[in-house]
């Protein structure tokens, strides 16, 4: 049996190879959309990939089904319950798919969405089994939420108590040696305390895994529907082209650089601006409405955050990370990045663009507490609920980054605001938001939280 994870930090998204060396038969399961990895690999190992599964409907990313399908033929499985816009391979509890000696069972696991299937994947069909690909069902450390995707019939609570039977009826009766191979990892907005572990087993998760203890059905839905991070508003646009059939991904895609007349043409048209450079070159000078989307943190996430799929986009990079950088945003639906302009280190920005360039604003805590003790300012909070559970500044005002764009209209113009994260890196990206936004007298907490705590404990 050939069993391969792929993991990429800027989605914490796990997808996954099977295969049988003694057919040469394989699957993948929940690719992305740039697929040249499962190809090349499938080649290496003298695999061919006869079908795609998909354990359920991803929010966070397009999925690569349709570019694996146009590469090699393959069927799409989904669960049962799934409707598409394309022909699919209806995946139902109990069923078996069969490479050859690897074999593998479906698992109806509803619970994070309706459709969602984990694939029980042994050596043979005799066999003990050897992993379960869990999807968004069973994370490393929690369980997938409920609230991404309410496809179909039904709410947000009725789809944690079907997570809950889910967990103590299906997945926890595996034996405790089965590795537990989920979709997510840490900084996925598919839960709440995923773990950086890429995997696990079923015996460790029923020992430390909080969400799986023993509970009451109750206690357990109102733990999972509790502080779970702000959705994303792409997600839902994300679902839909996942659902669809949409254009397919250009595996070589390359986008062009800009010259500075090029790129004044563009903004001028309204085209979204993406700076990728770290918080404190984009402070030190950026062009004019661009956002800070660092390239170092979650970029493909955050930049479905500020800008809408189909949204014409320039990127702002670092000589080198401008073609992955399109790619990283190609992978959520963002396909329309049009071209780019790259800043050295120095961050010079051409001279035909002087004229655009400012720096931005940024406050210190010392620098805070005078303003915030007088009501002088108006101090934004853009974590995540749970985030906050752990502490907050005092009269700080909750909006959570993925929630900003849409709330906008609602701030004050007329007072400074300044906008604090965890550490520093969302909080450049909300800042330069609401300068785009046409708000001026805008910063942001250097240092976020972290700071504000360091600081009341000397």
């Amino acid at each position: 049996m050939i069993l391969e994870q792929y993991y990429i930090e800027c989605l914490s998204h796990a997808s996954y190879l099977i295969g049988d060396e003694s057919t040469g038969r394989a699957i993948v399961v929940d690719p992305r959309r740039d697929i040249t990895e499962y190809l090349e690999d499938a080649a290496r190992y003298g695999l061919i990939i006869e079908g795609v599964v998909n354990t359920h409907f991803h929010a966070d990313f397009v999925s690569g089904h349709l570019e694996l399908v146009e590469a090699t033929g393959s069927w799409i499985g989904f669960g049962d319950a799934a409707d598409t816009d394309f022909p699919i391979r209806r995946l139902r509890h109990g069923e078996h798919l069969t490479l050859g000696e690897v074999d593998i069972e479906i698992l109806s696991t509803p619970g994070h969405t309706w459709e969602s299937i984990s694939l029980l994947v042994r050596e043979n069909r005799d066999a003990e089994p050897t992993a379960v690909l869990t999807g968004d069902s069973l994370f490393i450390g929690d369980v997938g939420r409920p609230d991404l995707a309410n496809l179909g019939d039904g709410t947000n609570t009725d789809l944690a108590r079907a997570m809950y039977r889910t967990v103590h009826e299906r997945l926890l009766t595996l034996p405790d040696a089965v590795t537990v191979m989920p979709a997510h990892g840490a900084g996925s907005s598919c839960g709440k305390n995923l773990s950086s572990e890429l995997t696990s087993t079923i015996g460790e998760q029923r020992r430390t895994n909080p969400s799986v203890q023993p509970m009451s059905e109750d206690a357990f839905v109102a733990l999972v529907t509790d502080g779970q991070p702000a959705v994303p508003e792409y997600f839902s646009a994300a679902v839909a082209l996942n659902k669809s059939n949409r254009a397919l991904l250009e595996q070589d895609r390359r986008i062009s650089e800009l010259s500075p007349g090029e790129l004044r043409v563009e903004m001028a048209s309204g085209t979204r601006v993406l700076d990728a450079r770290t918080p404190d070159d984009f402070a030190a000078g950026h062009l004019l409405g661009s956002i800070n989307v660092g390239f170092d943190g979650r970029f493909a996430e955050t930049g479905g955050m500020v800008a809408d799929i189909g949204e014409r986009i320039v990127l702002i990079t670092y000589p080198g990370d401008e073609q992955v950088a399109a790619m990283r945003l190609a992978r959520i639906g963002s396909d329309n990045a049009i071209g780019y302009l790259t800043v050295d280190a120095d961050g010079t920005f051409p001279g035909a663009l002087a004229d655009l360039v400012r720096t931005a604003l940024r406050t210190t805590v010392s620098e805070l507490e005078e303003p915030m003790a007088s009501g002088a300012v108006t101090l934004i909070d853009i974590r995540n609920p749970g985030e906050r559970d752990f502490g907050a500044i005092d009269g700080a005002r909750s909006i959570p980054l993925a929630q900003l764009r849409s709330q906008l209209a609602d701030l004050p113009r007329n007072m400074p605001i300044v906008v604090h994260c965890a550490g520093g890196w969302r909080s450049s990206v909300a800042a330069s938001l609401l300068r785009a936004d046409g708000i001026e007298n805008v910063s942001d907490l250097v240092g976020g939280y972290t700071a504000w705590v360091e600081r009341s404990s000397e």
